[in-house]
């Protein structure tokens, strides 16, 4: 299974994740221009990190996260959100058209609500739902 999800990981770095992840930094270096805007330039640089290597994680609601998460989405999705969306949905469907490309596609679409939503929630291990994501 390891060995499977490295093979996944090596192709959609090449085929997609190399292109996403360029689109979160550049969200990121946008919101970062702002000082106001730091903390949204942060969760973009998270989630270009997930966008390079996503087979083995997945995103969980954080158990302590709060009111302030749903208004930073908010916030998120007004500025970047719904641009990200757009490039995982147009990605996916450009995978989705071999076969071969139909787990990446899936991957794609999984990412959509770290898009839209990264306050609040983190990246874990798929393996272990609880246990965020480390190097």
């Amino acid at each position: 299974m390891e060995l499977l999800r490295l093979l996944l990981n090596i192709i959609w770095l090449v085929i997609a994740g190399l292109w996403l992840a360029l689109g979160y930094v550049v969200a990121g270096i946008v919101c970062c221009v702002l000082i106001v805007t730091i903390p949204f330039g942060i969760a973009s640089f998270r989630m270009a990190n997930y966008a390079l290597w996503p087979f083995g994680r997945e995103m969980a609601r954080k158990r302590d996260a709060s009111e302030v998460s749903t208004v930073l989405n908010v916030i998120w999705l007004i500025i970047a959100g719904w641009w990200l969306t757009i490039g995982h949905i147009t990605t996916a469907v450009g995978l989705a058209v071999t076969i071969i490309g139909l787990p990446l596609a899936w991957a794609s679409l999984k990412m959509i609500p770290v898009a839209l939503a990264p306050f609040g929630n983190e990246i874990v291990h798929s393996d272990h739902p609880r246990e965020p994501w480390r190097f």
